[in-house]
């Protein structure tokens, strides 16, 4: 017998995005902390655009603090990663958390595969890829470079 009972809802609490940069001439940190998702990566994006537009010419983002990323976070890595491209610049990736490392490690072994329906079903995906590694707690983890740039 169904029960009568309203189902709970689940109420979703935008996450907070903290940007801290650490400037050379022609090198950029990109210190991130918090999640970068769909409410946080225009601002991040907004952030970046100066720095892209500008001489330089190497671009890390330090992930150490980044606890959760989405499809809009990946979007913003890869239209750094394109216009640093253009001019023979890199973009590098340091400091990454097991969850952080496990979407990587999944962008990297299917490029240029379409294998979810929608942004949702993909977003939808990679937070659950990621819930496995933090439900047991906060790790920390402080692994090596991961660079993209082929």
């Amino acid at each position: 017998m169904l029960s009568k009972e309203p189902i709970p809802t689940q109420h979703l609490t935008a996450m907070s995005l903290e940007i801290q940069f650490k400037r050379t001439p022609f090198t950029v940190t990109a210190q991130l902390a918090g999640s970068l998702d769909t409410a946080t990566a225009p601002e991040l994006l907004r952030q970046l655009t100066p720095i892209l537009d500008s001489q330089v010419t190497d671009l890390a983002f330090d992930l150490a603090k980044l606890t959760f990323i989405s499809s809009a976070g990946l979007r913003v890595f890869a239209i750094a990663r394109k216009r640093l491209k253009e001019r023979s610049g890199q973009t590098s990736f340091v400091n990454m958390q097991p969850q952080i490392m496990e979407v990587f490690e999944i962008v990297k072994a299917l490029p240029g595969v379409s294998v979810f329906a929608s942004i949702e079903e993909m977003d939808t995906y990679l937070a659950a890829q990621q819930r496995k590694h933090t439900a047991g707690g906060s790790q920390e983890f402080s692994g090596p470079t991961f660079q993209i740039d082929p």
